[in-house]
């Protein structure tokens, strides 16, 4: 058996990754389309953020946590979701009477990661979110898992970066984990249009 190790990782733990290994991908995808949308006014790539998690292993299950508005104008990228195999945990997004909006799945993707951990023998949590060191924590300590850390350097959490096994930086390739964001620059350009008569 060939055992390679991550050499995107920034010389972080570098932890063995092998064929072998059962990977589960758990994707915060709020935390990481504001963090392409701020850092760099794109969007994600989720297909190759995947692939990239996955890294030559076994891939058990890959699931993205969204949030559904009333609009459901988040379909088309739902259904892009699951022509790449990933699947969906759907959340209403709740709007208060102060008029505060809240879809918030750390929990949902914690319990999610502590379930499905028994057939797992890595766990890569696609999230730069603080929130969850305790659930790497526990996974560590009580599963005995390799945990896996995947996000945007700039909007990670240190101490999720230092709890994890292994950190990807994807701002690194910024052009294979994002893709322009063509509403945006549609907006842009009719702005542009506007100011110049």
């Amino acid at each position: 058996m060939k055992l390679k190790m991550n050499q995107k990782s920034q010389q972080h733990k570098n932890p063995l990754k092998h064929p072998e290994q059962r990977v589960g991908v758990f994707i915060d995808v709020q935390n990481m389309y504001y963090s392409a949308k701020n850092l760099f006014g794109k969007k994600v790539n989720f297909g190759n953020i995947v692939q990239e998690a996955v890294a030559g292993r076994k891939l058990i299950r890959a699931i993205a946590y969204v949030v559904r508005t009333e609009t459901q104008e988040e379909q088309p990228f739902f259904e892009a979701l699951y022509n790449l195999g990933i699947e969906t945990r759907e959340k209403d997004l709740q709007i208060f009477s102060s008029g505060n909006k809240k879809a918030d799945w750390d929990v949902g993707l914690t319990v999610d990661a502590i379930r499905l951990a028994p057939s797992l023998d890595a766990i890569v949590i696609v999230s730069g979110d603080g929130d969850y060191v305790p659930l790497v924590e526990y996974l560590q300590k009580s599963s005995g898992k390799q945990v896996e850390v995947v996000a945007f350097g700039e909007t990670t959490s240190g101490w999720l970066i230092e709890s994890a096994d292994d950190f990807v930086d994807l701002s690194l390739d910024q052009a294979k984990f994002t893709i322009p964001d063509r509403t945006a620059a549609k907006k842009r350009q009719a702005g542009e249009s506007t100011n110049s008569k």
